[in-house]
């Protein structure tokens, strides 16, 4: 266990040591050890990390990467914050899996509530659809199978994936808002991919993400390339001037920051890509400012692309998983060894400790608590 998931050595690479020390064991028994022995105690220690981690900030962040699971495509989802890392490997990537991951992995909830009648307006639900579906506002909370019969039960003739996905959509968010003895995540940080919008009620946004668009326009002219290096020599000044911001918030600086944004992205070059660019940059203005009215949130994601680096390298080696089970324990200890380096615990001392059996050292999720209580009142 600690050669796969802490050498990062692959089951073939495993047996070959063995072999070569002398020790004869079978690739079936190895597969045994790493996947099923002793996997209960540690996806229960996943869960509570999970939980607890999301207790301590009022954001989360979130990023995901390309997996394979038995030569199929699936997306490893990045969730975390400073005191952990998650990791949970789907077959896609859109809103019901994002709510998945923030749900902990517990089995989603419907409603058609008047919250949910907001988000299909967002997704320009037909007025058809609409109409059909308002006469079914309630409050009441449904399973997915209770919620699938509802929907052919009242839009019989509904075939269009896409309206569907637009109804689960909505009715899984407003669920997941109403709380129902579930921690709602207040913030979500991320990049501007469409699944992670009108999730969570206010969204804070990348600006090391937002500024790779500038650093992919291809002026063919000098003089357009030097007008995208001194806007750029601007952009990252005042990103900078947020990174001060932070450690001493104030009403006066934030407004004044807020004016700065304005002024800076109302920039026109004659560039014609790169005015279009920061016009776009305006427009995500709200998300972008976000840490203006909580300073504890990053200005960047690059957290979660590191724990998307790790998925890749484990890639590198081991190429894909084979089995759901194997998936699961896969990232199972992945969310173990990457948030005992957060908490700045031996992982190697901590999965002996739980391997052995001696529990000299406390759950990873007790620690989480104890960290997050002495930052609190440093």
């Amino acid at each position: 266990m600690i050669f796969k998931n802490i050498c990062n050595m692959s089951e073939r690479r495993i047996l070959d040591f063995f072999e070569n020390v002398g020790i004869f064991i079978s690739k079936g028994k190895i597969s045994n050890i790493l996947i099923k022995d002793h996997q209960q105690l540690f996806h229960q220690e996943k869960i509570a990390i999970v939980e607890a981690g999301m207790e301590t900030t009022i954001y989360q962040a979130i990023d995901d990467t390309k997996a394979r699971v038995n030569g199929q495509n699936h997306h490893t989802h990045i969730l975390g914050n400073p005191y952990y890392t998650a990791f949970f490997t789907m077959p896609q990537k859109n809103r019901l899996t994002v709510l998945k991951v923030l749900n902990n992995e517990k089995e989603l909830m419907y409603c058609l509530n008047q919250h949910a009648f907001t988000v299909l307006k967002q997704l320009t639900l037909s007025k058809k659809y609409f109409k059909k579906l308002k006469k079914l506002e309630s409050e009441k909370i449904f399973t997915k199978q209770e919620f699938e019969n509802l929907i052919l039960q009242k839009l019989p003739f509904l075939n269009q994936e896409r309206v569907k996905s637009k109804i689960f959509d909505a009715a899984a968010i407003a669920a997941y808002h109403k709380g129902a003895d579930r921690l709602v995540v207040q913030a979500l940080l991320c990049d501007d991919a469409p699944q992670f919008k009108l999730i969570c009620e206010e969204m804070a946004l990348c600006w090391v993400h937002d500024g790779r668009h500038y650093k992919k326009l291809s002026p063919v002219f000098k003089y357009n390339a030097s007008k995208v290096t001194k806007f750029l020599e601007k952009y990252w000044k005042y990103y900078h001037k947020l990174l001060d911001y932070k450690s001493t918030p104030s009403v006066e600086t934030a407004k004044t920051l807020s004016d700065e944004f304005d002024q800076l992205f109302s920039t026109v070059t004659e560039y014609n890509e790169l005015d279009d660019r920061i016009a776009k940059t305006k427009m995500k203005k709200e998300q972008l400012l976000l840490v203006l009215k909580y300073p504890e949130i990053p200005l960047h994601n690059n957290d979660m692309e590191l724990g998307a680096r790790v998925c890749a390298r484990k890639r590198d080696v081991s190429l894909h998983t084979m089995t759901k089970q194997g998936t699961k324990a896969n990232d199972t200890l992945l969310t173990i060894v990457e948030t005992c380096k957060k908490l700045k615990i031996n992982p190697f001392q901590y999965l002996l400790d739980r391997i052995t059996g001696t529990y000299n050292l406390p759950p990873l999720s007790q620690i989480i608590k104890q960290k997050h209580a002495e930052t609190c009142y440093a």
